[in-house]
């Protein structure tokens, strides 16, 4: 890590953040199959299911919008800070729920936490990284994401031996103690040098760029010079800046929003949150039986998405962010079609007493589509799980940075929402027909990819403005992109000269 030391220690801490989400998503997934659950929740049929895991998708879709203005009037770090607050409130409402409405008012209001925090963890995490490793640092928050997962996956596994309601309790309750931990560590953690400039702390802002580039030498060369350039990035941006939401529709912001959108809102679309809400339905479907079979594969299940997440951490700013979407696109592809084949080949309906369906799947193809979730994870987690993160987080100047992302990361909360809401109806009336529209999406998503979304990779915050200022069609534009490279490395060549001279 060397001098970039504390970049990743401040990045790393605040990715904490994700790690709510992500165990909220691994909890929920193996408490809806818990027997105490179901007794007490007067046993929930698929609206009721889809109704009570949205709900916190809502209220990350209302936490989002409104963590733009929070963030930029209070700090990314306050705007952190106050999201663990409410995110502790409504995961203690849900961990002593008497009913079912206090259990959906609690997944709201904890919604709300994890929506602001969905916003303002990446864009946090994008101003104080350096571009040869922002990719890399914006990861974390992916890579944190599936460890929450993984973590209660397991803890859900062991509880569900507890012969009483504790079984369902204890792990909602537990998530608690890491949005304590964060709150606390991020007292220490500095601002955003960027959001310090915008508020005209300089001082206050050289003082944080030494602490994350140098060692604490605020005389440093490459502090001095980012904090030049972040000055002049503030300075023009105040030129054009961005006074309303309504602001953002226009050129030539409007197409870094669409792009943004679009992405967050493909992520969902991948239908990761389908395989990792719903797992043990699936795997259920798929043919494993037993209480214990569909909990130890979706335990494995959260393995291979931490472990696939890694690879992206340590090569996504040299592979691009392009070519690995693609690629990602392309894997996830191949394996919902797999599935929806061997689904719709050899499945042979039937219902037990409490209306669950079971597919009887022979033993062969069961095996098959268990490997292909396995791989499709793995292929989302290498490539739109991380990307879908940082590509919205880099591509937007500085004043519009936080109303942008809100509107983005809103994007992927209301697509998350409306697919946990009809999901679990649709794995239960169509089955494979879910898998084959993921794959369509899927192996759409690669011309989308390709036509409209620029490299962004090693580029600077202020480089976005140069990338975005050429032809929609971002496979045109390429050779305007490499003429400015051009150009500005024969300008870096002469500084160089000018100083050895």
């Amino acid at each position: 890590m060397g001098k970039n030391t504390q970049t990743y220690l401040v990045g790393g801490v605040s990715a904490i953040g994700g790690f709510l989400f992500g165990y909220d998503i691994g909890v929920i997934s193996s408490i809806l199959e818990m027997d105490y659950w179901k007794l007490y929740f007067h046993n929930p049929g698929s609206v009721g299911v889809g109704v009570i895991v949205s709900l916190l998708t809502a209220g990350c879709f209302v936490g989002s919008l409104c963590a733009g203005w929070i963030a930029d009037r209070f700090s990314r770090k306050r705007a952190i800070m106050s999201a663990c607050v409410v995110f502790c409130l409504g995961a203690a409402i849900q961990c002593g729920s008497r009913n079912r409405a206090m259990l959906i008012i609690g997944r709201f209001i904890a919604g709300l936490g994890v929506g602001v925090l969905s916003m303002s963890v990446p864009v946090f995490q994008s101003e104080i990284a350096p571009p040869h490793i922002r990719g890399r640092l914006v990861s974390l928050q992916q890579w944190a994401i599936t460890w929450g997962i993984l973590v209660a996956f397991w803890i859900d596994y062991g509880c569900h031996f507890i012969d009483s309601h504790a079984s369902w309790r204890v792990p909602i309750g537990i998530q608690i103690v890491p949005a304590v931990i964060l709150f606390v560590a991020m007292i220490f953690m500095p601002y955003s040098p960027r959001w310090l400039v915008d508020n005209d702390r300089i001082d206050e802002a050289q003082k944080v760029l030494a602490r994350l580039r140098s060692g604490g030498d605020i005389h440093a060369p490459e502090v001095m010079e980012e904090l030049e350039e972040i000055k002049e990035a503030v300075r023009i941006d105040r030129e054009t800046a961005v006074r309303s939401y309504t602001d953002l529709l226009r050129v030539p912001i409007r197409r870094r929003v669409i792009l943004g959108v679009l992405i967050q809102a493909l992520q969902q679309l991948t239908g990761i949150n389908v395989s990792m809400y719903f797992a043990t339905s699936i795997f259920k479907q798929a043919g494993l039986s037993g209480d214990n079979a569909p909990l130890l594969a979706q335990g494995v299940n959260g393995v291979v998405n931490m472990l696939a997440t890694v690879p992206a951490i340590l090569w996504i700013d040299r592979w691009g962010r392009r070519k690995t979407l693609m690629l990602g696109s392309l894997g996830c592809g191949i394996t919902y079609f797999i599935q929806a084949v061997a689904k719709g080949a050899t499945q042979h309906k039937t219902y037990d007493e409490d209306g669950s369906l079971n597919l009887n799947i022979p033993k062969g193809p069961s095996y098959l589509i268990i490997v292909m979730m396995y791989l499709f994870v793995a292929s989302f987690a290498m490539s739109w799980g991380p990307i879908g993160w940082i590509y919205p987080s880099e591509i937007f100047p500085m004043r519009i940075r936080s109303k942008a992302n809100s509107i983005t990361t809103a994007s992927n909360w209301i697509f998350n929402f409306v697919i946990g809401l009809v999901s679990p109806i649709l794995i239960k009336k169509i089955t494979w027909g879910l898998d084959l529209i993921f794959a369509i999406i899927m192996f759409s998503s690669i011309a989308i990819v390709y036509l409209f979304y620029p490299e962004t990779k090693n580029r600077s915050l202020e480089d976005m403005e140069v990338i975005f200022t050429g032809s929609i069609w971002s496979h045109k534009d390429r050779k305007r992109i490499a003429q400015y490279d051009n150009a500005n490395k024969g300008h870096e060549d002469d500084k160089i000269n000018s100083k050895d001279f």
